[in-house]
């Protein structure tokens, strides 16, 4: 995925759904005679009450200027679960409007489980405003499969108010592994419970952030064919190596097996973690949805970066949908995704419920006349310093993207293995955790063909 400003712009890794839309014909945009119901992913759950009455607000409003047309949502945190994805999408169990990680689009829409939506695209009234380079992972053949929702890179994410405490200046954050091993060792000196650096181990997440790592030093996952396994190498090694000394010789990393997304936000959230690989969302997840104190984040970029995982995600419809719930689903997403000042892009009312309104993110609209209006709106209501996160604009523009492996989710789990053998045992062979998963991925590769 290619940046076309120096912003690289982020939101959460996916989404995901449990329940099919369905409803009786009409024309949404018509106000219609009949009435159409549709079902949409990812209410904020009821931990975050602000964020969920927004969402409620917006389908009041959306309804109200599309009568007929009911809309059903599921509150799913987190609404991506790859262990659940592919059953239920197999299985017709979606909403009539759901997400896709990048790396399931070929899959998805080769599988006939995404509808055609070419002759609706138009309902999207800012469609040509979208990245071209996104636009295209969202077709194939010529035909529309999604309306792209997301684009990303990682940096490091880190607490300024830690490092403040622990004597570093804030405003100098990392730009080596050396130094994160520095500050890292002094932010876990605060005392008893303090984290210097956090790190996932399992649920996929340990081989996403593998994979972070691995390209950040300028290594693959895989061959440029795609058909064997490249991580078993010099930045492999690097990367396993880098983490077992920071838990077991430095003791900077705490001694809790952090498995799944939740974990890691929840103690980001706490305040007591120093730092974690991520992208700007990571900053607004952990202050909505796991109350950490909003001026205490700040983002800079992947430290001696050679390349930053680049990733997103698209909304898609569900291939059992009429043209009437078709169209009412994208209705839906032109108004609540794709409007600026509207729903995500309500950023008066994201500061009003005091979310951390000014990180950079969401960079599907590049700089076209829309992505201007959305960062010009973005800062105009900025509840932070946007210079906290400079450092990560800075690099956003320098550092090459790099697109997650195919079959991801396969290989992150795959990959879960040796993050959790460096972190979970002092004696781990690294060579042999990255040779097993070598085999493994190998195995895997075969198999898919």
């Amino acid at each position: 995925m290619q940046r076309s400003t120096g912003l690289l712009l982020v939101t959460v890794i996916g989404l995901a759904a449990t329940a099919c839309g369905s409803g009786e014909s009409a024309s949404p945009s018509a106000g219609g005679a009949g009435a159409v119901t549709i079902t949409v992913a990812c209410q904020p759950a009821k931990s975050a009450p602000k964020e969920r009455k927004a969402w409620d607000d917006d389908v009041a409003t959306f309804t109200k200027n599309h009568p007929g047309v009911t809309v059903k949502s599921t509150d799913q945190q987190p609404c991506f679960d790859p262990k659940t994805f592919g059953p239920k999408l197999a299985g017709g169990q979606m909403e009539t409007v759901f997400v896709v990680p990048v790396t399931n689009y070929a899959d998805v829409v080769g599988k006939g489980q995404a509808l055609d939506i070419t002759p609706y695209t138009s309902t999207i009234k800012n469609w040509d405003d979208l990245r071209p380079d996104v636009r295209e992972l969202v077709t194939k053949d010529g035909k529309v499969y999604g309306v792209p929702n997301v684009h990303y890179g990682v940096g490091l994410v880190y607490n300024r108010a830690l490092f403040t405490k622990a004597g570093l200046d804030p405003n100098r954050p990392p730009a080596t592994w050396a130094e994160v091993r520095e500050a890292a060792k002094k932010i876990a000196a605060l005392g008893q419970g303090y984290v210097g650096y956090g790190e996932y181990s399992g649920g996929n997440t340990g081989g996403w952030h593998f994979t972070q790592a691995i390209y950040g030093r300028g290594g693959s996952i895989l061959t440029p064919d795609n058909t064997k396994a490249a991580f078993n190498s010099p930045e492999g090694k690097a990367v396993l190596q880098t983490l077992h000394d920071m838990r077991w010789v430095d003791d900077s990393m705490g001694d809790k097996l952090l498995v799944g997304w939740e974990s890691l936000m929840m103690a980001m959230g706490s305040g007591k973690v120093g730092m974690m690989l991520g992208a700007p969302d990571v900053v607004t997840d952990v202050v909505n949805k796991f109350r950490g104190n909003v001026a205490d984040y700040g983002i800079t970029g992947f430290p001696e970066a050679k390349a930053s995982l680049s990733g997103g995600e698209a909304f898609m419809i569900n291939p059992k949908a009429t043209p009437e719930e078709a169209k009412a689903g994208l209705a839906w997403l032109d108004f609540r995704f794709n409007t600026v000042g509207k729903g995500r892009f309500d950023f008066a009312r994201g500061k009003a419920l005091g979310n951390p309104v000014g990180v950079p993110d969401n960079d599907v609209y590049g700089d076209s006349p829309t992505g201007k209006a959305i960062q010009t709106d973005r800062v105009k209501h900025a509840s932070l310093p946007v210079e906290n996160y400079e450092p990560y604009v800075r690099a956003a523009a320098t550092v090459p993207p790099k697109a997650e492996p195919v079959h991801a989710q396969e290989l992150y789990a795959i990959l879960d293995v040796p993050m959790s053998g460096v972190l979970s045992r002092e004696d781990a062979s690294i060579d042999q955790l990255l040779a097993d998963a070598e085999t493994k991925a190998n195995s895997l590769l075969a198999a898919k063909g």
